[in-house]
């Protein structure tokens, strides 16, 4: 056996660091990650001048984001800090999984139609590592964007409202230093809330050649399973949805915590993850790669 047969029959390991910073860096430089970040990190401030104006024009509420607002927005004039929970509460049911939809849609789709794809598996990676380093770059991707989210509420809440001890939801205090500890906890909850939609776009993403359509049906599908998750009707099945539990993040803010929906939450999400990325497996493994 030849030096070179004898390299290309040697195992090769799941996990290349290299291969995981190169996906990172490439996804963070394009334009369109970027823009959907610039996108995310304006949504905290136009929550924050849109309760500041409502306020200071003496509006309903007193300090409150009226009716039918998140809770979370009648604190936020006593503390800013409460700008960075009412502004995970707002943008996780669409904005924060939107952006992770277009990303994962579009992590092997589009590889497959810029004509890389081939490329990238001639290459020493691998089918099975491949996928995994693609799973790792969108799971990455969840936390950036939702730190994005928290950091520009935080620095709005700072500019715009007082800050101060933070008064839970169970009515118990607690300290600045404590309520920003909490808002990492939650901005972690909220990033893991949307690994199993990853795995779902992901798992889309090896059913096409075509970047736009992995992004659109992925999207798609967070906009129905969200209507289904709103009907009374189904509430025997809505348990069973990804997005049923993702505000459980608010539990993180009572003394003690409740940790029945998180738990459940968690559980959720790993199961999704298990069963789309195992789908994901079996359909790019067996693919027969043309582009």
């Amino acid at each position: 056996m030849s030096q070179a047969e004898a390299v290309a029959r040697a195992p090769r390991p799941l996990w290349s660091l290299g291969l995981l910073r190169s996906e990172i860096a490439m996804t963070f430089r394009r334009w369109r990650t970027l823009a959907l970040l610039a996108v995310l990190a304006g949504i905290p401030v136009l929550v924050g001048i849109a309760v500041r104006i409502e306020t200071g024009d003496g509006g309903p509420g007193g300090g409150g984001g009226g009716e039918g607002g998140p809770a979370f927005l009648s604190q936020v004039t006593h503390n800013g800090l409460f700008l960075v929970f009412a502004s995970l509460a707002v943008t996780l049911p669409f904005f924060l999984p939107m952006s992770v939809g277009v990303i994962a849609g579009d992590s092997l789709a589009g590889e497959a139609h810029g004509g890389t794809l081939r490329y990238l598996l001639v290459a020493p990676a691998g089918r099975t590592r491949l996928l995994l380093v693609k799973y790792a770059t969108t799971l990455t991707f969840c936390l950036v964007s939702t730190l994005v989210v928290a950091l520009s509420a935080l620095a709005t809440g700072a500019l715009l409202f007082p800050l101060g001890e933070v008064t839970l939801l169970s009515g118990s205090s607690a300290s600045f230093g404590e309520g920003l500890l909490r808002a990492l906890a939650i901005a972690v909850a909220v990033a893991v809330s949307l690994t199993g939609f990853a795995a779902i776009g992901l798992f889309v993403s090896t059913l096409t050649t075509s970047g736009i359509a992995a992004m659109a049906t992925t999207v798609g599908l967070l906009i129905t399973v969200q209507i289904l998750d709103s009907l009374p009707q189904l509430h025997a099945l809505q348990p069973y949805l990804f997005p049923h539990h993702w505000l459980s993040f608010a539990d993180l803010l009572r003394d003690p915590v409740y940790w029945d929906q998180l738990e459940k939450n968690l559980g959720l999400q790993a199961l999704y993850a298990v069963v789309f990325g195992s789908a994901a497996w079996a359909r790019f493994t067996t693919r027969d790669i043309t582009a």
